[in-house]
């Protein structure tokens, strides 16, 4: 029986989860299923969000992980960690829109930046948001993450990374001490 109360267990990805770790990136950020939930970018970018290569590609990274998060055997949630020297970095955050709004990403984002502290050391966690997401920017203020002003291109013309809606996307960067 799934219910909200069950325990969520972390694991390492791997090559075996990469099809249900699409599914579900694919299902929080994309396409009317991402609509259930409030993490959608439907609005702003359409096409794919990842691709089994690219979930690939982080499972086997060296300094990475793809940490999973299981409820009843079945993946809710995941996000990427990265070792970066004296921080570490967050992306590929998804979790379950069905499962959006019960508080496991402030569950799962406290997982991560404890485990990137006692693991690599990490001082500091890094991530990059699209800087019209002004909700997801206010969510991560609220656990801590502060805007840098700095931001980096969003790749027109690769759709790998979506198909853009807006001409204006740019990717933020926030960043939130770890001490």
């Amino acid at each position: 029986m799934d219910t909200a109360d069950s325990p969520l267990t972390y694991r390492d990805a791997t090559d075996a989860d990469v099809d249900a770790l699409v599914a579900l990136i694919e299902s929080a950020y994309r396409g009317d299923s991402s609509r259930a939930g409030w993490t959608t970018e439907a609005d702003i970018l359409q096409g794919q969000r990842t691709d089994p290569q690219g979930v690939l590609e982080v499972v086997k990274a060296p300094d990475s992980r793809l940490l999973t998060v299981e409820r009843d055997g079945r993946i809710v949630a995941c996000c990427q960690l990265e070792h970066r020297g004296a921080h570490a970095y967050f992306g590929m955050f998804a979790v379950s829109p069905a499962l959006q709004g019960e508080g496991l990403g402030k569950t799962i984002i406290a997982e991560a930046e404890r485990q990137a502290r006692e693991t690599w050391g990490a001082t500091e966690m890094h991530m990059t948001v699209i800087s019209v997401r002004e909700d997801l920017i206010a969510w991560y203020e609220r656990r801590g993450y502060r805007r840098t002003g700095e931001t980096t291109p969003f790749p027109y013309g690769d759709e790998r990374f979506g198909i853009p809606q807006r001409a204006d996307l740019r990717f933020e960067l926030l960043v939130k001490p770890l001490a």
